[in-house]
């Protein structure tokens, strides 16, 4: 198997087992799923545990990362009562690319051969040989100039043109991943880029069609993708999350990393009130015995070191939004989850910044999601599933031959011959 992690995906059938693994900052997710009727699974068996040796995404420690990833998958095959071998994996920080390629047809019939041909026929864009191909989404053809046709079988006209959303990721942080996976006795089955699953995961069918953004904000990174005509058009990734308001915290309260989170979780807001200058909490000093060192401060102290980071990352999330120039196709639509999107505010904190009607995304879509674990810092590992068994509009990335191909068009070529 190739350094893209990558076997040639098999469909799930009705009643088969489909397992995915979330690897994120700061905690590893397992499930394992039953596949109903109608692209639609049911959860048997789910394992979490906390992520060691990830940081924003990337392994940083092999055998801390093996150990996370094997406790949580076994907690999930205890819980569901069966063995799994092949997992969806994600892939944090992608790298979206478009490009465009046009032929002749003749003034014939389009037929699938021609969709080929214009797909292997694409060549303008060049990505480094240190990239590894995650998606190659077709998200529009044209025929003689007219664009926005999804399907052109069966039409007639002189030039056919594609345009593809293909994705990538570092194949250094693919290489690694895939290495600590197979250490684990797991075969990646395939692997999808992270704020797609958890767009699958999060947004309903109207808000795909009419175009709108998921913006999942995690421990490590906050992630961004946006959805139109069904399809994914581009994604980004940010190396700001929850871990950074933890460690704002820890810095500027002289407190313990481990009691930064509680605090955090417990009083934390997105947002100061007056009523945060009269409740008071006890902050823990590093280096002091809990209970004798501890002070006494305000909760607004607390509220005013989390507040700036979050508007830190919305700024940017509202800047890179509009340096894609998909800022107006998102309209006011805007969901956001993933774990650290549940601060008190942060809803609201999103909307002013944005500028847009903010939603909380839960995944909504996976039968037997207990309420512990159908919140928003599980939606990427329901994505993964759901994308198993959605069988989206995509080429599939193949398995050695496309991991081991010279150069990006290379591996595009092989998987073009071998999965059209």
């Amino acid at each position: 198997m190739g350094f893209n992690g990558a076997k040639k995906p098999k469909r799930p059938t009705r009643g088969g087992i489909v397992a995915a693994l979330d690897v994120g900052s700061t905690k590893v997710v397992c499930f394992i799923a039953r596949v109903e009727d109608a692209g639609a699974v049911r959860i048997l068996g789910m394992g979490h545990q906390i992520a060691t040796g990830v940081r924003a995404g990337s392994i940083i420690d092999m055998e801390a990362a093996e150990t996370s990833i094997g406790a949580a998958v076994h907690a999930a095959e205890q819980m569901a009562n069966e063995t799994i071998r092949d997992v969806i994996v994600n892939v944090s920080c992608p790298i979206s690319h478009g490009f465009n390629a046009e032929i002749s047809v003749s003034g014939q019939e389009v037929t699938e051969g021609d969709v080929r041909r214009a797909l292997s026929h694409a060549r303008t864009l060049q990505v480094g040989p240190d990239q590894a191909l995650v998606h190659a989404i077709p998200v529009g053809f044209s025929l003689d100039g007219n664009r926005g046709i999804r399907d052109p079988k069966g039409m007639y006209g002189e030039r056919l043109g594609v345009q593809a959303h293909v994705i990538t990721a570092s194949a250094g942080s693919v290489r690694n991943l895939h290495t600590c996976v197979a250490r684990c006795h797991l075969d990646m089955e395939s692997m999808v880029a992270s704020p797609y699953a958890s767009g699958l995961a999060c947004l309903v069918e109207d808000e795909m069609e009419m175009g709108s953004a998921c913006i999942d904000m995690g421990g490590g990174t906050t992630t961004i993708s946006v959805f139109c005509e069904g399809n994914l058009v581009w994604t980004d990734c940010i190396r700001l999350g929850g871990n950074h308001v933890t460690n704002d915290i820890a810095r500027g309260l002289t407190t313990p990393v481990v009691h930064a989170e509680r605090m955090k979780t417990l009083y934390g807001s997105a947002m100061t009130s007056a009523a945060d200058e009269r409740e008071m909490i006890d902050v823990p000093q590093v280096g002091e015995e809990e209970r004798a060192g501890a002070n006494n401060l305000p909760k607004s102290f607390l509220v005013r070191i989390i507040q700036p980071r979050l508007e830190e990352i919305f700024e940017i999330v509202r800047s890179r939004l509009e340096q894609s120039g998909y800022a107006k196709l998102v309209g006011r639509r805007v969901v956001l989850t993933g774990g650290a999107s549940q601060l008190p505010n942060t809803r609201e904190l999103a909307q002013l910044i944005l500028d847009k009607q903010v939603r909380i995304g839960r995944p909504t879509r996976i039968a037997g999601l207990n309420e512990a674990h159908g919140g928003p810092a599980f939606s990427t590992g329901a994505g993964l599933l759901l994308h198993a068994v959605r069988n989206p509009t995509e080429l599939p990335v193949a398995g050695h031959e496309a991991g081991v191909a010279s150069g990006f068009f290379g591996r595009v070529g092989l998987w073009l011959r071998e999965n059209l």
